[in-house]
């Protein structure tokens, strides 16, 4: 028969491990699952929530004086102090909720720095949060990350974020962007906030959607259903969602998109975007599916389907244009 105290103490170094694994700055869709699957033991679940509070605590701790000035002293010594012996496997079980306590209380800056989250451009990212709701942000985005006793806030300070979301009747998951408030409890969507405004996808579940602010009429969405909010109010309609949240599989989807918002779309993945000098074509219409990031197999594709030539600029960006427009020629001015 298994010993039961020592089941628990694996659960606790596996917990640990997790915890540190999660704490990456990129974490995989299959790490995800992986942790998913360990944590539906709930001697795993009980071991996973402990480190959490753990490292809850460790927010408080640092404000501490007295943990302050033993931290201190901790690593000074450690600078001086000889290779510690290796430990026996025995003790290893034992040893695991001290060790956790002392990185909870040396990492307490840095858990707090970890509120925040963001990619660069073309870069996307899994986020695993403490309740067990994920994150996958898109390319050139930025979380705010703000837990306490009763709400779970995300502030998305720019760029397009997939969520989701763990169940907790007690606690609900608010997206809030500088216009829009996203309320849910248990749910799948999407998010994107830019300079058109903000954007809304559910691909599952129910939201709360309403203008930022006091008084604001609040719609509730149904699974396939996009609000986009704007200066001039609030439209709701249906989407196709895996269109719409195509971009979390690293694909652009474009159903009859106007070429100049199509290069507007790939260039949010490029550090060396597309310049479009086509008037003409600027309106026609773009099928098709391209990876995210793929600026050459677009820009051959536009200029194959459109009549159009490329030229690769110095700066390295590419110039897709009108042979028959005398702008596009390579090397002409003010381009």
């Amino acid at each position: 028969m298994t010993n039961p105290n020592i089941r628990v103490e694996t659960s606790e170094t596996e917990a640990a491990a997790w915890h540190a694994r999660l704490g990456a700055r990129s974490v995989s869709t299959q790490t995800i699952e992986e942790f998913f699957a360990w944590r539906s033991e709930p001697a795993n679940a009980d071991a996973y929530r402990r480190v959490e509070q753990v490292w809850g605590a460790a927010g408080r701790l640092d404000r501490d004086p007295a943990i302050a000035k033993a931290l201190g002293e901790a690593l000074s010594r450690r600078k001086s102090a000889p290779q510690p012996r290796r430990l026996p496997r025995t003790l290893i079980g034992a040893t695991i909720g001290g060790a956790v306590m002392a990185v909870a209380v040396g990492g307490a800056l840095w858990l707090q720095s970890r509120t925040v989250f963001t990619t660069s451009v073309g870069e996307q990212r899994v986020v695993q949060l403490a309740d067990g709701s994920n994150v996958r942000l898109d390319t050139d985005s930025r979380i705010r990350v703000r837990f306490d006793g009763d709400r779970r806030l995300i502030e998305l300070e720019g760029g397009q974020a997939l969520f989701i979301v763990a169940h907790d009747a007690d606690r609900p998951f608010v997206v809030q962007t500088d216009s829009a408030r996203v309320t849910a409890v248990g749910t799948v969507f999407d998010v994107r906030h830019d300079g058109a405004g903000v954007k809304v996808t559910l691909v599952s579940g129910v939201v709360d959607v309403s203008e930022r602010g006091t008084g604001r009429a609040v719609k509730r969405l149904a699974a396939g259903q996009q609000s986009s909010l704007t200066p001039q109010g609030q439209v709701t309609r249906v989407v196709d969602v895996g269109a719409e949240t195509s971009w979390a599989d690293g694909r652009i989807v474009f159903r009859d998109t106007p070429l100049r918002d199509a290069v507007a779309e790939v260039n949010r993945y490029l550090t060396h975007k597309i310049v479009l000098d086509a008037a003409a074509q600027e309106e026609a219409s773009v099928n098709g599916v391209f990876k995210t990031g793929d600026r050459d197999a677009f820009v051959s594709t536009a200029a194959e389907v459109f009549g159009l030539k490329a030229s690769k600029k110095a700066d390295g960006r590419v110039l897709l244009f009108d042979a028959r427009n005398s702008r596009g020629a390579p090397g002409a001015p003010g381009v």
